[in-house]
């Protein structure tokens, strides 16, 4: 507070005011330095460092532990999706795509006027043309067996296919022969006589057929390797029968008993 100046000396009046602005910054200083925080030590400041390197540590392994929970619960339910559907379920897809396809290139080569088989080929390229011709012209295919009756066919159509016409001995036949235009009265079962050439094609051909069936045997091979469970021949295709029929229900037995662990 500043007092009256009237009737008071001058040098007690510069001497009140020097007091009066100590006084203020005194105060001004006490007042700052009471409002400043503590300053903390290095240590304080190295341990602030790692705990907020640890908390963010822990916040980005949070996020990514909540990311893959949710991308391990889509392909759990992705592969539910796919055990549901049918075996065959992409062979058939594909299928449906492709037949969604050629009807929509049908529907714009009917919009513009142009024809569809046309357009196809001068998609198709000079490679797969040829192949698919090749394939086209291949004779007797092997689709598969189907049934004996078609095997036989196929069988009979590849001999037959096989035979090369003598048209010399042709000749000599119907010229030597009275009844070689048979009629309703001839009797021709029993006259033929095969020549010895046919003899040998045939045999020939029986030893193609022979050599070719050995191939295709269904007999399989020793493995060295497989452990020996059996003492002769037969108790080994007994064995190998009991493991076909009931190996799914004796395997964890099998296991326990080859560690040692069976109760």
């Amino acid at each position: 507070m500043s007092l009256p100046v009237c009737g008071r000396k001058p040098e007690v009046v510069v001497f009140m005011s020097k007091m009066a602005a100590l006084a203020e910054t005194c105060a001004g200083v006490s007042s700052s330095s009471s409002d400043e925080e503590p300053v903390p030590t290095a240590e304080e400041e190295l341990a602030a460092q790692k705990r907020e390197a640890r908390l963010r540590k822990f916040r980005e392994l949070h996020m990514k532990r909540n990311e893959a929970r949710k991308l391990n619960h889509q392909e759990v339910v992705e592969e539910d999706k796919r055990l549901k559907l049918p075996p065959n379920w992409e062979a058939k897809k594909a299928r449906l795509e492709w037949e969604l396809k050629v009807e929509e290139k049908k529907k714009e080569c009917a919009a513009k006027g142009e024809d569809y088989e046309r357009v196809k080929l001068l998609e198709i390229s000079a490679e797969d043309a040829e192949r698919w011709e090749r394939k086209k012209k291949r004779k007797n295919p092997d689709l598969g067996f189907s049934d004996y009756a078609a095997a036989q066919l196929r069988q009979y159509q590849r001999l037959t296919k096989q035979i090369k016409p003598d048209m010399e001995q042709y000749e000599k036949q119907k010229k030597d022969t009275e009844e070689f235009y048979p009629t309703s009265n001839s009797l021709l079962h029993g006259t033929h006589v095969p020549s010895n050439e046919g003899v040998d094609r045939m045999v020939a051909d029986l030893e193609k057929q022979i050599v070719k069936r050995e191939k295709y045997s269904r007999r399989r091979s020793y493995n060295d390797d497989a452990d020996i469970d059996y003492i002769n021949e037969r108790n080994a295709k007994f064995n190998k029968k009991a493991e076909r029929f009931y190996g799914k229900y004796t395997a964890e037995i099998k296991q326990n008993l080859e560690r040692g662990t069976a109760v």
